[in-house]
């Protein structure tokens, strides 16, 4: 995560999104269970601080980052997790694809580490917002030399639409999302509040328009089901009831042994 990502959180328009965010991350991990958690970089937002796992890991996704943060508890990467695969219960990444070199490596790697019915959580930036017509704006300014307009410092914002598609090949299946943060990105916190009003305006009449989107994704393994511990007693084998298989000839010459073997063989 790169400095200027860290500077722009400390403004007005990165506090409103952290704001945003902490809330309703704290509101989606609240009743995720499991064992293990990992929570991949930005560690301005607590994305884990809600969850009842008693395991629970902060990452740093840049190498230098533990120079200026000592809060994290190891250094990876989002393409490469130092973890097993099926391993982790939740994985939450905060703005992590926009951030990271590859954001398709980095989906594939989540995808390794989690459990089947595994959680992950996913915040980003919506391009078709407010907040994505200042990034654009900012991108055209500095084409031409000016750099004075505050914005995201990332260089592409990922649409919810194609981030859902990309889970979907995956095997992921998203079961919630949320938007937020309608306001645009200004400069002042003055300004900020004057456009107070746009938060109640756009989650009731264009909700897919908000800034920022927070997703949950469960990591869905084909064939795959849990397997719980039995609760009921075995019987012993001295005990147990054999089934005899009856010899029941059939028109055609065979038995309902035979077609039972043949459909299991196939």
């Amino acid at each position: 995560m790169s400095q200027a990502w860290r500077h722009w959180l400390s403004s007005p328009a990165g506090a409103y999104l952290l704001d945003w965010e902490q809330k309703k991350i704290d509101d989606l991990v609240s009743d995720i269970f499991g064992y293990h958690a990992l929570q991949l970089g930005m560690p301005e937002l607590e994305g884990l601080r809600t969850n009842r796992m008693p395991h629970k890991w902060l990452a740093a996704d840049d190498p230098n980052v533990e120079r200026v943060h000592k809060a994290f508890d190891l250094s990876a990467h989002s393409v490469a997790l130092p973890f097993q695969a099926d391993s982790l219960d939740l994985l939450v990444m905060p703005h992590s694809l926009e951030l990271s070199l590859d954001a398709h490596a980095s989906l594939r790697e989540a995808h390794r580490v989690l459990v089947p019915e595994g959680h992950l959580v996913i915040t980003g930036l919506n391009p078709t917002s407010l907040f994505g017509w200042r990034h654009k704006r900012s991108q055209w300014y500095q084409k031409w030399g000016y750099s004075g307009l505050s914005a995201p410092p990332v260089d592409e914002l990922i649409a919810y639409w194609r981030l859902k598609d990309w889970l979907g090949l995956l095997g992921f299946e998203v079961k919630v999302s949320h938007f937020g943060c309608w306001r645009p990105a200004m400069d002042k916190a003055s300004w900020l509040s004057r456009w107070s009003w746009l938060d109640t305006w756009g989650a009731k009449w264009w909700p897919i328009l908000g800034g920022t989107y927070a997703l949950v994704a469960v990591k869905k393994v084909q064939g795959g089901r849990i397997v719980g511990v039995s609760w009921k007693a075995r019987r012993s084998h001295a005990k147990s009831a054999v089934s005899v298989a009856q010899r029941q000839v059939s028109p055609s010459g065979t038995n309902s042994l035979q077609r039972e073997n043949e459909f299991e063989s196939r």
